[in-house]
């Protein structure tokens, strides 16, 4: 489980209103709680605090639990908390194969076994024998998934969506959203999700609209 508890996100430049006042939100194992607002609002902030990366012009009070572990007090590579956002980021001097090794776990030993690992992941989004492309051959739909296993290939115990969604077109948003569903479900993985756009809420999904203050 993910839980913020009493969250206070301000600017340090006084006098200034925060962005979020004595916030709380649990998410559940494999659920996924939506956050909306206007630009400004607070989202992209709440973020970069749960990850451990705010920016120093902000201020934060409150606590963030994973899996019963506090973690705001955690440096970024122990909360073990994973990113996907809306570019894909994947290394363009790597191979597709390449990309998703960066990110299996230190467990996995052996180059045949990390061999095997990689592809089975590529067969279970539909890219069997893409080991060895280039991912600059990749369409925009085949690098969002491979962004999104080499994410998840992390076993991150909470994942946070940026807008991961906006670049793709219509029919290539639908089939990503809900690969990302299937996946987060499957592994039972806390998720806050970062939208302007209401088709990307999950069905049934809580929603918590940010406004300044």
């Amino acid at each position: 489980m993910l839980h913020i508890k009493n969250l206070t996100l301000a600017p340090t430049q006084l006098p200034a209103q925060p962005l979020c006042s004595g916030l709380s939100i649990e998410v559940q194992p494999g659920e996924v709680v939506t956050l909306t607002g206007a630009s400004g609002s607070g989202k992209s902030t709440l973020l970069n605090w749960v990850v451990g990366a705010l920016d120093p012009h902000f201020t934060a009070t409150g606590e963030l639990w994973v899996n019963g572990v506090r973690s705001d007090t955690l440096p970024i590579e122990a909360r073990h908390i994973g990113l996907l956002f809306q570019d894909d980021l994947l290394f363009p001097h790597l191979s597709v194969g390449r990309n998703l090794a960066f990110a299996l776990p230190a467990q996995v030993k052996g180059a045949a076994a990390r061999r095997q690992s990689i592809e089975q992941t590529l067969a279970s989004i539909g890219l069997a024998g893409f080991h060895d492309r280039d991912p600059a051959t990749l369409s925009g739909g085949q690098r969002a998934r491979v962004s999104l296993m080499r994410t998840l290939l992390a076993e991150p115990q909470a994942l946070l969506l940026d807008e991961p969604f906006s670049k793709l077109d219509a029919a290539l948003r639908g089939q990503f959203r809900a690969l990302v569903c299937e996946q987060i479900a499957l592994l039972r993985i806390p998720t806050l999700l970062v939208t302007h756009d209401p088709a990307d809420v999950p069905a049934g999904g809580r929603v918590i609209e940010l406004a300044q203050g």
